[in-house]
């Protein structure tokens, strides 16, 4: 199609799998070529989409320096490629966009979570106002001039990362919904800073570590849903105390969890610090008494082996013992006879 040159171009590309021949993941894979550069590769709609007969939306701004802009699919699996409809934008500079904090928060959160190619996360998140990034809800803001983020709907999306701390950036946020996926790791405490949010839903995916004291900040919160996780420890008394005041929290399905009614009672609260200082302990106190017990064994052998020897060679000191008792008696008899038969003269018979 013929396009105005040096300019950008938004480019989205709408897909379904609506052909009955094609029953199942790769009997249809391609490739997509904007003005001859792969800007799509190995493109399977089912398996992307996550079934049969669903849509899947691809997104990609590029820039333009010709008059000519050009869309082709080179299929690699099938006989050819299917494309249902494509919207073509030009990207105008307008004097009201997002709030850069805002959007650099929404790229480190596409990184962390993995998002795929389906939600294009491309351009600006809330311009042109017809396309917003998918799950993300634009309101402008006439303090700044600028768009910025009020909501995060990213619910039910296979999703597997982790949340980071940059969250925190999108300041505006009223309601964030990361339900039913598989993000882990532990809950930021920077959420506490965001202090607009009334709903925050992260329930269904597997947080792990402590409830984080700031939450106990967010005074806005209506609706806060932290079950089905793998949360432990107390729940902080800043939350536990509001469940009186018309909010609505959801604890539960965390074994590790306590302190609230509906939860188990806490225990003796030891701090990670001084878990491993337990276990240090034990061990060099395990070391000393090793040590201690071969010291002593050694000793015990070195005793034994001595009563030992002194055994083997009692015999042998006896007997010179009496020998030498036989040599002096000789010795004193001989001198007697000697004084005698000087005493009494020369014998008779000489």
């Amino acid at each position: 199609m013929d396009v105005d040159p040096n300019r950008n171009y938004s480019i989205w590309l709408h897909f379904a799998e609506i052909d009955p021949s094609v029953s199942g993941v790769g009997q249809r894979v391609f490739n997509i070529l904007i003005n001859g550069d792969v800007a799509f590769q190995d493109i399977d709609i089912v398996n992307m989409s996550g079934d049969l007969n669903s849509a899947l939306v691809l997104n990609k701004t590029v820039p333009v320096n010709g008059r000519t802009l050009t869309i082709t699919m080179h299929p690699t699996k099938g006989g050819h490629a299917i494309i249902n409809a494509i919207e073509i934008f030009e990207v105008i500079l307008a004097e009201s966009k997002t709030l850069p904090d805002e959007v650099r928060a929404l790229q480190t959160l596409k990184s962390a979570l993995g998002l795929p190619l389906r939600f294009g996360w491309n351009g600006d998140p809330c311009v042109p106002q017809q396309h917003p990034w998918s799950g993300a809800h634009c309101q402008f803001d006439r303090t700044s001039s600028k768009w910025v983020i009020d909501g995060l709907g990213l619910d039910n999306q296979g999703l597997k990362g982790f949340l980071p701390n940059d969250i925190s950036q999108l300041r505006h946020l009223q309601s964030i919904n990361l339900s039913g996926n598989s993000i882990h790791g532990a809950i930021p405490s920077s959420l506490g800073t965001i202090t607009s949010l009334e709903i925050l839903d992260l329930s269904y995916n597997f947080f792990n570590g402590s409830i984080r004291e700031s939450l106990g900040q967010l005074t806005s919160l209506r609706r806060l849903n932290l079950n089905s996780n793998s949360l432990s420890g107390r729940v902080p008394a800043t939350l536990g105390g509001r469940l009186l005041h018309r909010a609505s929290f959801n604890f539960t399905d965390n074994a590790g969890l306590c302190g609230i009614p509906g939860l188990r009672t806490c225990g003796p609260h030891l701090s990670a610090g001084a878990k491993i200082g337990i276990v240090l302990g034990a061990c060099v106190a395990l070391l000393v008494i090793f040590t201690c017990l071969m010291c002593w064994r050694k000793r015990r052998q070195n005793i034994l082996r001595a009563q030992g020897i002194a055994a083997r060679d009692a015999p042998y000191a006896k007997a010179r013992t009496h020998f030498s008792r036989d040599v002096q008696m000789t010795r004193h008899h001989g001198h007697e006879n000697a004084r005698t038969a000087v005493e009494n003269g020369p014998s008779l018979l000489a």
